[in-house]
């Protein structure tokens, strides 16, 4: 009788209907702005905004750089990395995400579609804020994957190039037939369920105190629902797919140390860049974990960020002679 029960009770779920849950944006009300402290989009929902700014000693930014965070994240992730840059004469945007931090239903999924356009609307408010300008798209992992989806798509007004640091690629074309199939049945029949990454043995950073601010964070989400999780996926499906079409100049930054994104999606991406784009540059990082740019020696990735964007030609800070690769026209593992 409990067997059957039982039995009874996946079946209904299995069958049930239940589906992974997004909150689409609303109808468009008005045309994007951009505010003091926050980017107001066409349907009205307001993504708070945080800003380094240059000092007055600078007259007008050198560059933009608009910073899009990772997931379970939110726009302070760039603050050291912001300050850095500002001492540098360089300006930087980061916003929170639909779904994160201070952004409207936090750990909600609110699409890929969403992500993408609210990045191309405010790419050309900041544009528009500083005609003439350099501007640069900054992704942290899934902010990666949602740069790449954006240029994919062609959503993307002109920017000057894209860094992508960690970039999320993991889609379902390089996970196992099992995580596959689970994350299906799981978001499909228990879309609202809210799982934890901790106890994977995963180590995102060497800094730990860092790490541990994030833990008491109320704005970082800890337990994500799974119909956030699918939603993820189908992003890093978009972002992979698109890889063949991203156009330099690029640079796409890795720690050696990396143990989030596995390394055949990284080299699903490297395969499918395109062949004869010599602007596109891959650099490693030998103590370099996921979050490159909270790491314990992160200022030598932000020093690097700061003169690629400079001149994205030439030798990065941090490569001696020997280090220093050559720059293909089809980027290779090192």
């Amino acid at each position: 009788m409990k067997t059957g029960l039982v039995l009874s009770v996946i079946g209904l779920l299995l069958f049930s209907g239940c589906s992974p849950r997004i909150m689409h944006p609303g109808k468009s009300v008005q045309i994007p702005t951009l505010e003091t402290d926050r980017f107001i989009m066409a349907d009205g929902a307001a993504l708070p905004l945080r800003l380094w700014q240059p000092g007055p000693e600078f007259g007008k930014p050198k560059a933009v750089i608009i910073a899009l965070h990772g997931f379970n994240d939110y726009s302070k992730a760039f603050e050291k990395a912001g300050e850095f840059w500002a001492t540098r004469g360089i300006l930087t945007y980061a916003f929170d995400q639909r779904g994160f931090g201070d952004a409207p239903f936090p750990s909600r999924w609110h699409g890929a579609d969403a992500l993408v356009n609210d990045l191309a609307a405010i790419t050309i408010l900041v544009r528009q804020r500083h005609p003439g300008t350099p501007i640069f798209l900054l992704g942290e992992s899934m902010g990666g994957a949602v740069i790449m989806a954006a240029a994919g798509a062609k959503f993307l007004p002109k920017v000057d190039g894209i860094i992508l640091s960690a970039p999320a690629v993991w889609s379902r074309s390089v996970m196992p037939a099992w995580q596959r199939a689970s994350l299906w049945v799981f978001a499909h029949t228990a879309p609202g369920l809210r799982v934890s990454g901790s106890g994977f043995g995963r180590k995102p950073s060497d800094n730990i105190e860092m790490l541990r601010a994030l833990s008491r964070d109320p704005k970082v989400i800890k337990r994500t629902r799974m119909d956030a999780v699918h939603g993820l996926v189908n992003l890093m499906d978009k972002a992979l797919a698109a890889s063949s079409k991203i156009t330099g100049p690029a640079l796409i930054l890795y720690g050696k140390r990396e143990d989030i994104i596995p390394d055949t999606a990284r080299k699903a991406l490297e395969g499918r860049l395109p062949p004869d784009d010599c602007h596109i540059r891959i650099e490693d990082y030998e103590s370099g974990y996921h979050m490159l740019l909270r790491d314990l020696k992160a200022k030598i990735v932000w020093a690097d960020i700061t003169a690629w964007i400079s001149n994205p030609a030439s030798p990065l800070p941090s490569r001696t002679p020997k280090l220093q690769k050559k720059l293909a026209c089809k980027p290779r593992l090192p």
